[in-house]
């Protein structure tokens, strides 16, 4: 019972931080798109973000195994509360570089926090859920799907906070619920996290020696850069562009309707990877099984964006029926993606060996956080130098490269 107790607090932080990470995406990116950021200097606000996760993931595993998973906990949701204080102080008379600058360290410790929750949370599962009968598949995608639902709300509430109450005040009262839910979890959490773990003295052996984790790390390097190619950057903007006439109130408007296209992506796309075990044959069935069926899946994704980025090109002009094509592929993308990202997270607790399960999932988002890094690069200067369509042709060669790993995944 203690252990089920400490999963729905976890569970419950984790989805407290996802809300407050994504309302902040959406807050910084429409806030700094309206004060006239280019796409490019939109991507260099979250670089510092993705580059904390990269040494964040490997230095987390480590200190969750050294100090134990709830320390790690309440030091994610401890550092994104201050990251949010900082953020708040932000002068609007600042000049474009030292916004930047500051936005992007600001970032960086909020990408620290992020991953510290992140890995905490999903570490956790592999000790406290029952992995009979394929238990760990569902309980894996339950967290999993309820997070990016949640972290889909906070995309629609960062975008309505900034239109109707302005950017500070969304950020002290985000920073104020989080400061409650912190306290709230610190004193109800009951024992069941596991603390040190076995050889967690020594900082050595981060990289897996199963070859499973690291092919499956590369897949989901490349499966991550496929989305943020488009997802950060590209698509926000092209939709503010064109569902804003430019007045005021047609950019509150816009923001209201680009924050809730986000939110329901990600909504829908949490619904698709909480259902991933029904939609694949199961919970229960082998890890082969899974591998084979995400690798599949990994191969349907890739023409979906190369498919949109065609008819962007052709279509030459923003028009009503392109905007509704574009909604329904990147809907279908969310829908195969969701299914590639499920499968994902149970893999790597499948395949991680339970006595360094920190370090061989630090190690797999520590490869997410580099993906999700190169595609907010690419997202900037892809949108910047070719436009849309070259940003979801980039997604496209990104898929691919994401469907060749899981090949080779596959054949092991």
């Amino acid at each position: 019972m203690n252990g089920m107790r400490a999963y729905a607090a976890v569970t419950a932080a984790y989805w407290a931080f996802m809300l407050s990470d994504g309302a902040l995406r959406m807050l910084v990116l429409l806030h700094f798109n309206g004060l006239g950021f280019s796409p490019l200097q939109l991507a260099w606000l979250f670089l510092l973000y993705e580059v904390a996760g990269i040494v964040t993931n490997l230095a987390a595993g480590w200190l969750a195994a050294r100090f134990g998973l709830a320390a790690t906990l309440y030091a994610g949701l401890g550092i994104q509360i201050a990251a949010l204080a900082a953020l708040a102080q932000l002068d609007p008379s600042w000049s474009v570089t030292a916004s930047v600058v500051f936005v992007m360290a600001v970032q960086g410790a909020s990408g620290v926090a992020k991953d510290l929750a992140k890995m905490s949370s999903k570490s956790a599962v592999k000790v406290l859920a029952p992995a009979a009968d394929g238990g760990l598949f569902r309980w894996v995608a339950a967290l999993t799907g309820s997070k990016n639902a949640v972290k889909g709300l906070g995309f629609f509430l960062g975008a309505a906070l900034l239109a109707l109450a302005g950017f500070q005040t969304a950020i002290w009262g985000m920073a104020g619920v989080l400061a409650a839910i912190l306290l709230a979890v610190a004193l109800l959490l009951p024992p069941g996290l596991p603390g040190r773990m076995k050889g967690a003295d020594r900082w050595s052996g981060w990289r897996s020696a199963d070859p499973r984790v690291n092919r499956l790390s590369l897949a989901r390097l490349f499966l991550f850069g496929a989305r943020d190619v488009w997802f950060v950057v590209g698509i926000p903007i092209y939709f503010q562009a064109v569902l804003s006439d430019g007045t005021a109130e047609g950019r509150r408007e816009a923001f209201f309707l680009v924050g809730g296209f986000m939110a329901v992506w990600i909504i829908l796309y949490g619904a698709v990877q909480a259902a991933a075990p029904r939609i694949l044959g199961g919970a229960a069935r082998p890890d082969e099984a899974v591998t084979r069926d995400a690798a599949r899946w990994a191969g349907r994704l890739v023409p979906i964006p190369l498919a949109l980025a065609a008819a962007v090109w052709i279509a030459g002009e923003p028009a009503p029926w392109l905007t509704g094509l574009l909604v329904a592929g990147l809907m279908g993308f969310g829908y195969v993606f969701a299914l590639n990202s499920s499968a994902h997270s149970y893999l790597i607790l499948a395949f991680g060996q339970a006595d360094r399960i920190t370090r061989d999932v630090g190690f797999y988002y520590m490869a997410n956080a580099v993906g999700r890094l190169t595609g907010t690069l690419l997202s900037g200067l892809s949108y910047q130098w070719g436009g849309l369509p070259l940003c979801l042709a980039t997604a496209g060669a990104m898929a691919a490269a994401s469907w060749w790993a899981m090949r080779r995944l596959a054949a092991t």
